[in-house]
């Protein structure tokens, strides 16, 4: 098949060019406005969970939110005619169901410390698009200086403004500088082909992604990592191609030759790769989080779409301007640098494999101590007004910011009042409730308690008191709801489906990689040092921004944990582009040795002949994805920069020293698999198909 390409792509190579054109056109114009349509409600929660399901039907029964997601702060007393006018504006409202003034003359949580400013509560009407209500009363308080709006909906709106605003600066910052270090490495007209190719992969992929959130509502944070990955790997995959071409010719192949071969060749191994790459980032899907599941598809399309960007435009391309393409000057195998390195680590491969696995142990070690975090108005920068609310709850109104809701639906028929009151009565009792109102039938056979914790939502003081509240005896069923519920069912969600990724990502990751080498060592090994790289990327993020180490240079304020979700994206990146360069790697090492090599030569030829690249390819990677080291939001910027870490990791460490270690310790037996799997590699010439 690939083969086939190469000789369409010589035969026509200005169709096939003028044809990517076009695409690239098409998939501007109707890629392009994608990141106005993904609108995902509540991207973060189950929903199937009991907190998720308590909402819902509070939602249903009330007409309106839970608990307020608008907080207006006013720099007024209460019953001032600033506050008075705030809380008539905001009634007014299409979308607005409740408004709760502070009062006037006794104590309120809705009033600060001082007594000189006001928070006016408002909850959004259920079904309500909430970035539309949000907009409304920012259109009705516009032009007011001593007002503020923040609360959970103006936060998640203001994030998801944010992300869409780091992605354009972080976009703007990768490509020049990708353009700089493609020039740097070809010297030439060869370093438009992977900026060519990076462009039509983003494009491509925003249009699948288009597509499919017609069926499925997606979230805008998947916009980010398609833009990071599928510039990334498709820069990669045609720098790959490029490079192998320019080798060949200057072997002395003619252009056609050369183009079979790094089809055959460099083509093979980038199609296992995006498949690698897609499979490790759809086991995201096996999450039921909206935000998962969307940077899950995200992910994976953006692997496939990469791969067919490179392998159908790059050829053509290659034969355009392949009396252009100034040869390489291809050092002999035996003399180049990389080549002497790997002799070097054979060498000591003990020394060498003891001290670079314990070096990223070391690394590493910071992981068993990460403590999670949620997403709420702390994740933004100082400046935008969701932030400025937060802070000024922490600090002036501490038990409007303490009082975190905790709702408690419970089906009890209409006589069972005094049941319900003595249980009331325990709930109130339990360590870490503040309050309790009475029970309130909000629908036939369904009462309301909503209770006020003492602690904040993802404290562990918070979290006990929930499991208090679960493991109450009760008159009847009951859900719990609010944000500490919401994170109590985030992480036991996430735990219930990490055994199931794993095994999924464990079994594809061998799959494909047995399919490309024959080996069941090699797939087996791959997978410890990926997770090595990735436990390595965790001590980091964890050192930086749980320990609140470098604010200043990265522009952030520490949450005091990782965002849990964000870091199951990071784990599946970080596994995902380990695989990416361990297969380059391998597919060369293994080229080598078929052609007669022995076992430690085939490994020293396979470093010196892929060390350059990798490293090349590892830097403009690091780049694409690094470039949102950059965001102003704090869970994106813990992306940006661990995936930033764990590609120079394994391209600088675990490629360039663990694996010739590895290989020379195993000698043959890297390539070993038992007969029966051996026969059926060979029957069905895997190895070449």
């Amino acid at each position: 098949m690939l083969s086939s390409l190469a000789d369409l792509a010589y035969r026509h190579p200005r169709r096939m060019a003028t044809g990517a054109l076009l695409v690239f056109v098409v998939a501007g114009v109707f890629g392009g406005p994608a990141a106005a349509l993904f609108k995902a409600q509540n991207a973060f929660a189950n929903p199937q969970s009991s907190s998720a399901r308590a909402e819902a039907l509070l939602a249903r029964l009330t007409g309106r939110e839970t608990s307020p997601g608008v907080l207006v702060l006013v720099s007024a007393p209460p019953g001032s005619p600033a506050v008075a006018s705030v809380t008539r504006a905001v009634a007014r409202q299409a979308d607005v169901a409740t408004v709760a003034a502070p009062p006037v003359g006794r104590p309120s949580p809705l009033v600060s410390t001082d007594g000189r400013a006001s928070v006016v509560a408002a909850s959004l009407r259920s079904g309500t698009d909430t970035n539309t209500g949000v907009s409304q009363i920012e259109s009705a308080l516009q032009g007011r200086h001593n007002v503020q709006l923040g609360g959970a909906d103006v936060a998640n709106q203001q994030v998801g403004k944010q992300a869409l605003a780091d992605l354009g600066f972080a976009e703007a910052l990768a490509f020049p500088l990708l353009a700089v270090l493609a020039l740097l490495i070809f010297r030439g007209v060869a370093a438009l082909l992977p900026l060519a190719a990076g462009g039509m992969s983003v494009l491509g992929a925003f249009v699948a992604l288009r597509v499919l959130n017609t069926f499925l509502s997606l979230s805008v944070f998947a916009l980010n990592l398609v833009i990071a990955v599928g510039l990334g790997l498709a820069v990669d995959y045609s720098l790959f191609l490029v490079w192998r071409f320019r080798e060949e010719l200057s072997r002395g192949a003619e252009v056609h030759e050369a183009l079979r071969t790094t089809l055959r060749s460099t083509g093979r191994t980038v199609l296992f790769s995006a498949l690698t790459v897609a499979a490790a980032m759809a086991t995201l899907t096996v999450f039921p989080q909206r935000f998962l599941i969307s940077m899950g598809l995200g992910g994976a399309i953006a692997a496939l779409v990469s791969a067919a960007s490179a392998l159908l435009m790059t050829p053509s391309l290659l034969v355009l301007l392949g009396p252009r393409l100034a040869k390489t000057r291809v050092s002999a195998d035996r003399t180049g640098r990389w080549y002497q390195l790997a002799r070097f680590v054979m060498r000591r491969p003990w020394l060498v494999a003891i001290a670079t696995t314990a070096l990223l142990v070391l690394a590493a070690s910071p992981s068993p101590g990460v403590h999670w975090s949620g997403i709420d108005a702390t994740v933004l920068p100082q400046s935008k007004s969701a932030r400025v609310v937060q802070d000024a709850l922490v600090r002036e109104f501490p038990g409007l910011h303490a009082g975190q809701a905790i709702a408690v639906v419970v089906s009890a028929p209409p006589g069972a009042r005094d049941a319900l009151d003595r249980y009331t009565g325990r709930l109130r009792a339990l360590p870490g409730i503040a309050t309790a109102s009475a029970p309130a039938m909000v629908g036939h056979g369904t009462w309301y308690i909503a209770l006020a914790s003492s602690s904040d939502a993802i404290s562990a003081a918070a979290q006990r008191a929930v499991k208090a509240v679960r493991s109450a005896p009760a008159p009847g069923p009951v859900l719990v709801g609010g944000p500490a519920a919401d994170f109590a069912d985030l992480q036991s969600s996430i735990a219930d489906a990490v055994p199931l990724a794993l095994a999924i990502l464990a079994a594809v990751t061998l799959l494909i990689l047995w399919l490309m080498t024959g080996s069941v060592i090699l797939p087996v090994k791959t997978l410890l040092m990926n997770l090595l790289t990735a436990a390595a990327a965790t001590g980091i993020l964890v050192f930086i921004f749980q320990d609140g180490r470098l604010t200043g240079l990265l522009a952030y304020t520490s949450q005091g944990g990782i965002e849990e979700t964000d870091f199951i994206v990071l784990a599946a990146v970080v596994f995902a582009l380990s695989t990416d360069y361990g297969v380059f790697l391998l597919s060369r090492i293994k080229e080598v040795r078929a052609a007669g090599a022995g076992d430690r030569e085939a490994v020293a030829i396979g470093v010196e002949r892929t060390g350059r690249l990798i490293t090349a390819a590892s830097l403009m990677l690091a780049v694409a994805i690094g470039a949102f080291a950059t965001s102003k939001v704090v869970f994106l910027k813990e992306v940006g920069v661990g995936v930033f870490c764990a590609v120079l990791i394994d391209a600088f460490i675990v490629r360039a020293l663990l694996v010739p270690s590895l290989m020379a310790l195993l000698g043959r037996w890297n390539w070993w698999s038992p007969r029966a799997l051996a026969r059926l590699h060979s029957r069905f010439h895997l190895a070449d198909s």
